[in-house]
C-alpha cells in the first residue's frame, strides 16, 4: 500500500518526546551560537528550521514537523494550509517557510542579467527542476528562447492534469508570440515521481510540435520532471 501523508491532524493527543526549550539550553548548544560560531554547515536540519521557526520551543517543533513530513523534500512540498494545520505553526510562521523555500529556488536560478543560452536538454532541465521537481499538483511551463537559444523567461501555463482534451495549444504559445520567442521548451512535473512519459504527454508533445511549425516557433523538447527528467519528445514521431 502506497505511503500516504497526514497534513490534517494536531499533535496535542500525540506528543513526542521533547527536546530541551532553546531558552533552556547552555548557550554553547544553542543553535543561533552555534551558527555563529561553527557555521550554518555545522546545524542539523532541525536546528536550521527552528531558527527559521522562532521561538523557544521551536526545536520541538521542527524535530516534529521533519518526524510527520518524513524529509525536508516533502515539505518544501506543503503549501500554507498544510503547514498551519500543523500544531504550533501561525501564519506568520507557515509565511516564513514559504518565503525561505521560493527564495533557495531562485538562488538556483541564474542571475537575471545572465541570459543562459540553452544547448542540451540537460540545460533546460537545469532551469524547470528546482520550479518543478516538488510540487503536488502537475503544471505545464514553457522555457522562450530567443534566435541564440538565450533564455527570455519561464511561463506557467496550466496547473492540472495535462490532457489533450485540456491543454489549449493557443495558451501554449501565446507567450511566445507576445515575448516574441524563437523557440520554446515545454516542461511539467509528474508529482509520482516517475518521469517516465505517459501516451497522453507524447501526444500533446506531436500537437504542440505541429503548432510549433506552423507558427514559425521551433518546439526544441518537452521534459517530463520527476525524481530525474526525461524527454517526451523522443517519442514524437
Amino acid at each position: 500500500m502506497p505511503e500516504q501523508l497526514a497534513f490534517a491532524y494536531t499533535e496535542s493527543s500525540q506528543q513526542l518526546p521533547l527536546r530541551h526549550r532553546i531558552c533552556d539550553l547552555p548557550l554553547e548548544e544553542q543553535p543561533c551560537y552555534r551558527l555563529n560560531r561553527h557555521g550554518a554547515v555545522a546545524l542539523s536540519s532541525v536546528e536550521l528550521l527552528a531558527l527559521l521557526l522562532g521561538g523557544s520551543d521551536a526545536l520541538n517543533i521542527a524535530e516534529r514537523m521533519l518526524i510527520r513530513f518524513g524529509s525536508l523534500h516533502r515539505l518544501a512540498r506543503a503549501n500554507g494550509a498544510q503547514l498551519t494545520r500543523f500544531y504550533g505553526i501561525g501564519r506568520i510562521q507557515a509565511a516564513r517557510l514559504a518565503a525561505i523555500l521560493e527564495l533557495s529556488r531562485r538562488l538556483q536560478e541564474p542571475p537575471a542579467e545572465e541570459r543562459l543560452r540553452v544547448t542540451t536538454p540537460a540545460d533546460g532541465a537545469q532551469l524547470l527542476l528546482p520550479r518543478l521537481r516538488f510540487l503536488e499538483q502537475e503544471e505545464l511551463w514553457v522555457l522562450l528562447l530567443d534566435t541564440r537559444n538565450g533564455v527570455m523567461g519561464m511561463r506557467t501555463i496550466y496547473r492540472g492534469s495535462l490532457n489533450t482534451s485540456v491543454v489549449r495549444i493557443g495558451e501554449v504559445f501565446r507567450p511566445a508570440i507576445e515575448a516574441p520567442a524563437a523557440a520554446i521548451i515545454l516542461a511539467h512535473n509528474h508529482p509520482s515521481g516517475l518521469p517516465e512519459p505517459s501516451p497522453e504527454d507524447v501526444r500533446v508533445t506531436k500537437e504542440c510540435v505541429q503548432a510549433g511549425r506552423l507558427l514559425g516557433i521551433e518546439v526544441l523538447d518537452h521534459l517530463i520532471v520527476g525524481t530525474a527528467v526525461l524527454s517526451a519528445s523522443k517519442n514524437e514521431a
